[in-house]
């Protein structure tokens, strides 16, 4: 398994809980040092006694090096570079990692989700490196040495361990024969179906789950913008357009956050930007909503110089640790600097204060006490801690609630 994150990590135990001996691979010691200890380095459901138990049995373990293996996973990161453009970098170092151990008969399968196209360009790093090996679509008058295919994860965190065994999987490979090859492995440890395609299809199914889900969320974000406008409560416009049997409009929020949904739309604009105008709006739209809600909250302080406010949530969203992509913390951080010690942050899922909030005089603090300090309140994230807390507390408070956390 070539990187140990947010995916990596889980799905690498998960094998491993499967019977099959499993190497994890990162670039980074401390992260290798951690899992060879049976500890883990993110906050999952599950995963901390998962890995500890794989790691006992001896059926896990991490290396900075790539060892020769019969199955090669790539799971690392494919950020945002200049101008939104998609940047597989990583990707293709994974694969310029693993190429000179690669064995004759070996599969190699990209997760990463990824621009249309990728597998095969890793699969043209590969054949480069090792002129000796049969690569698909680099041997026209033989069979391929190796199998190469791109199967996305579709995963939830919170619950990644359970998704990752029940949800169906999409297998694209560059031949009909990897895509097989790579269905045998894959049905060893997932219960979920497993259907297979070609490389450029599975990517761009990848891209189209998350492009969908941002295409709606952006509607209800606009949607709000909209209500806001005319004092009409969005929530209540939402709860009964709900009662159509044909309409399921989502929630709005303070804007899109996490690796995926806040990303991958760009890979598909990136690729014909002629062809995805609303793609691109969509991304636009909710991009620009974290500033609607900056310009809100700077209203309220400034109408109230005197007040502090308490800001709920900083992960992107309810219940879990992770802040990659988090409009709440985009939020949290642009009102800190301006308005420092007047500034509250409650965020359950952390013991210090991410970034330079707190050297702009933020406090991090608990519910209670930003309650009883606070006279201005903004709900970012609706985390269960923030919606089972006693009602009374919050009353009497001017606030801002981008979740209709506490909408009738």
């Amino acid at each position: 398994m070539i990187g140990l994150g947010y995916i990596g990590l889980p799905t690498a135990a998960i094998i491993a809980r499967a019977g099959l001996s499993v190497r994890g691979v990162d670039i980074s010691q401390r992260i290798v040092d951690v899992v060879n200890a049976g500890k883990v380095h993110i906050q999952e459901t599950d995963l901390d006694a998962l890995v500890r138990n794989v790691v006992a049995d001896g059926v896990l373990t991490a290396s900075t090096e790539a060892p020769v293996a019969d199955v090669y996973l790539i799971a690392v990161p494919t950020p945002l570079g200049d101008n939104k453009a998609p940047d597989i970098s990583m990707v293709l170092d994974a694969a310029r990692l693993i190429a000179p151990v690669l064995p004759t008969g070996g599969i190699v399968i990209l997760e990463s989700t990824s621009p249309v196209g990728t597998t095969k360009q890793m699969a043209s790093v590969i054949a480069e490196m090792r002129p000796d090996l049969a690569v698909p679509g680099f041997c026209e008058d033989q069979a391929p040495d190796v199998h190469i295919a791109y199967c996305p994860e579709r995963v939830l965190p919170g619950r990644i361990i359970e998704e990752l065994v029940a949800n169906d999987r999409i297998i694209g490979g560059l031949t009909e024969s990897c895509a097989l090859q790579a269905q045998k492995f894959y049905r060893r440890f997932v219960r979920g179906d497993c259907i297979n395609t070609t490389s450029d299809v599975a990517e761009m199914v990848k891209l189209t789950e998350n492009s969908f889900r941002d295409v709606n969320i952006a509607f209800a974000n606009e949607l709000s913008l909209l209500a806001e406008h005319m004092g009409i409560d969005v929530w209540e416009v939402v709860r009964l357009a709900n009662r159509h049997p044909r309409v399921n409009v989502l929630q709005p929020g303070p804007g899109v956050g996490g690796h995926c949904i806040a990303v991958d739309p760009w890979f598909l604009v990136s690729s014909a930007p002629e062809h995805a105008r609303l793609i691109r709006t969509a991304r636009e739209v909710n991009d620009a909503k974290p500033d609607h809600v900056v310009n809100r909250l700077t209203a309220m302080l400034d109408g109230n110089p005197d007040a502090s406010i308490a800001l709920l949530g900083l992960a992107f969203k309810p219940n879990i640790d992770d802040f990659r992509e988090s409009p709440a913390l985009e939020i949290a951080d642009r009102i800190a600097r301006k308005y420092g010690d007047r500034v509250l942050v409650v965020e359950p899922y952390t013991d210090e204060l991410p970034g330079d909030m707190a050297d702009h005089g933020a406090q991090l603090t608990t519910y209670e006490e930003a309650m009883a300090k606070a006279e201005l309140v903004a709900v970012l994230v609706d985390h269960d801690a923030f919606r089972s807390a006693p009602r009374y507390l919050s009353a009497n408070k001017i606030v801002y609630d981008t979740r209709g956390m506490w909408a009738q």
